[in-house]
């Protein structure tokens, strides 16, 4: 029986390569996006890697509630076991505290802590009830170290790498691992109109070969962090 990796926000970036990184390992593959064809785009290049795996997808804004428990739903209701979890779904808006737009916070919130908090409240059941599981929160280098022009960003992914260490202590004893990924600055579409090389930055590959092989680890080790910075230095 293959095993199942469900993936929040997988159309783009690190989320993409991530998918193509666990279809390449023959793993069936549940995810969402907000564009229907966006997840087409991806489906289409999943297959192409392995056509023999099952990729099950959904609409879905993870910002709000109700689009959480939509894609939980969606996933409960089609697969028995969850072998890999990543909470990926994310957003980036630059700004400082006293000056930003007043709803960036309860935006940032929403979208990098919230929805991760309820799509794994939604799946807690099912990985307790297996008693196995692999969970993967994508948090930042922003989790650890503030820095200028990041405001709520910073806030929102420091509360989501608290949000991976309790989580961690919960879940310990019930063989079920928890991984916080802290990436720094990450080539993806954030970053397009940037005049920098891509040299200057982390490649998404990397990012998602690193999960892959936290994952790969034996049923006694745990691999708690990963931290991967661009070899020059944060940008």
């Amino acid at each position: 029986m293959k095993k199942t990796i469900v993936l929040t926000g997988g159309s783009k970036g690190m989320g993409r390569s991530t998918l193509l990184k666990f279809a390449e390992n023959d793993f069936n593959i549940f995810t969402c996006s907000r564009k229907k064809t966006d997840l087409k785009l991806v489906e289409d290049e999943i297959k192409k890697v392995n056509p023999n795996i099952v990729f099950s997808s959904i609409e879905a804004d993870l910002s709000q509630k109700e689009g959480c428990n939509k894609f939980v739903e969606f996933v409960n209701s089609n697969t028995d076991n969850i072998h890999v979890l990543v909470n990926n779904v994310g957003t980036f808006v630059p700004g400082e505290l006293m000056s930003e737009d007043e709803n960036a916070l309860e935006f940032m919130i929403n979208t990098n802590l919230y929805s991760n908090y309820w799509v794994t409240r939604g799946f807690s059941k099912k990985f307790i009830n297996q008693k196995f599981g692999h969970i993967f929160n994508i948090c930042s280098i922003a989790s650890k170290v503030a820095y200028e022009n990041g405001g709520s960003y910073c806030i929102s992914k420091f509360a989501l790498y608290g949000f991976s260490q309790c989580l961690r202590e919960e879940f310990k004893k019930l063989n079920i691992k928890v991984t916080a990924v802290l990436p720094g600055a990450t080539r993806t579409g954030s970053w397009d109109g940037t005049s920098l090389p891509d040299e200057r930055f982390i490649n998404v590959d990397d990012v998602a070969k690193s999960i892959f092989s936290a994952y790969d680890t034996s049923p006694g080790a745990t691999v708690e962090e990963i931290v991967i910075r661009p070899q020059l230095g944060d940008i």
